[in-house]
């Protein structure tokens, strides 16, 4: 085997703000897997909402203060190498890892009970509390980098890990069965059409909320019906006739997601785009006899679950658009103007497919 390089490509956050805090550098130092991690060689990795709240310090929830701008509200160590989407090729282990991983085509759970060497409570996320996958090589602990037989293209593959993975646990906490009727909000984006995908496996009947120009597109994924974002949903679909909310957007329309939730409804939340103060009835809530779920760490059996579906072809990958890593910038921009469905990706790997 090739001896692998002493430095590498790749992009550092190097503090909270604009599009200039991601200094692109080709002088990074290879990490070293330690014991009980892999050194992965990146191929590709997805853009994602995390990467440009934790760029502006959106999830601080002090004015004016990023001390407590990360998923864990601890201090993010910068500068950062953040990226939480890999596919790539194992080329290395440390102490303790079977040789046998050397080669091995792997996705990168995002959601990491181990990391540094040590057992992590709370979980860390990959890119964020460590260094992730926006350069050409990344470690993580072993445990961590699932083996995958596809098809797929390791761009296509790089999809999957952070949007379906929420998708699959925001589906799993709230126990989505077969015949139920779900609702979800940011259709469009990666966990949004993850969901769409992930809710019909189940056998669920899927109501998606997004514009009315990506209508074909959500049709086309399984969405059974497509909802405008500014409709009043309960004049659209009817009160009390949900029995899952997947809801990535909060911001002012949620009252309604509650409404629209038959009694003994269940909600559960990943993220909110349109804003992340929202006004609560609090009768709306227990007369309703609702359950709420935060959906942050990932349930234990969740991504290996994920990567079973992927390898038998239960769900398909959606790839807008492909950067190269160094217009991450352009990458960022263009997925802040919300006209993509699907996921746009990075290729690490100049090669990769």
């Amino acid at each position: 085997m090739n001896a692998l390089p002493t430095t590498m490509r790749g992009v550092q956050l190097i503090g909270h703000g604009g599009m200039e805090m991601l200094k692109v550098s080709t002088d990074l130092p290879v990490p070293t897997p330690g014991p009980g991690d892999v050194l992965i060689r990146v191929s590709a990795a997805g853009v994602n909402n995390t990467d440009i709240n934790t760029r502006i310090g959106w999830y601080s929830k002090h004015d004016n203060d990023a001390a407590d701008a990360s998923w864990t509200g601890e201090p993010l160590a910068l500068p950062r190498i953040q990226g939480a989407d890999v596919c790539g090729h194992v080329v290395a282990v440390g102490h303790g890892v079977d040789l046998s991983r050397i080669g091995q085509r792997v996705l990168v759970e995002p959601c990491l009970r181990e990391a540094g060497g040590q057992l992590r409570s709370p979980p860390w996320y990959f890119g964020s509390e460590c260094d992730g996958g926006f350069a050409e090589f990344t470690v993580v602990a072993s445990r961590h980098a699932h083996a995958i037989n596809s098809p797929l293209t390791d761009v296509e593959l790089a999809s999957f890990p952070c949007s379906y993975s929420t998708a699959e646990n925001m589906l799993t906490r709230s126990q989505v069965a077969p015949g139920e009727r779900v609702l979800i909000t940011g259709a469009s984006g990666g966990v949004g059409s993850a969901a769409i995908q992930l809710a019909k496996t189940r056998g669920a009947y899927v109501v998606a909320v997004s514009t009315p120009s990506k209508t074909p597109a959500l049709r086309a994924l399984g969405a059974d019906e497509v909802i405008p974002r500014d409709a009043v949903l309960t004049n659209s679909i009817g009160a009390n006739s949900i029995d899952v909310v997947i809801d990535l957007v909060a911001g002012p329309q949620w009252p309604q997601y509650l409404d629209v939730l038959r009694p003994g409804g269940r909600y559960a939340v990943s993220g909110a785009i349109a804003g992340p103060i929202v006004e609560l009835d609090v009768r709306t809530l227990y007369l309703k006899d609702l359950s709420l779920f935060g959906c942050t760490v990932l349930g234990p059996d969740v991504f290996a679950a994920l990567v079973q579906r992927i390898e038998h072809g239960q769900i398909a990958p959606v790839v807008a658009l492909r950067f190269p890593l160094e217009q991450i910038c352009d990458a960022q921009r263009v997925f802040l103007e919300k006209k993509h469905v699907g996921k746009i990706v990075l290729n690490i790997r100049e090669d990769a497919q």
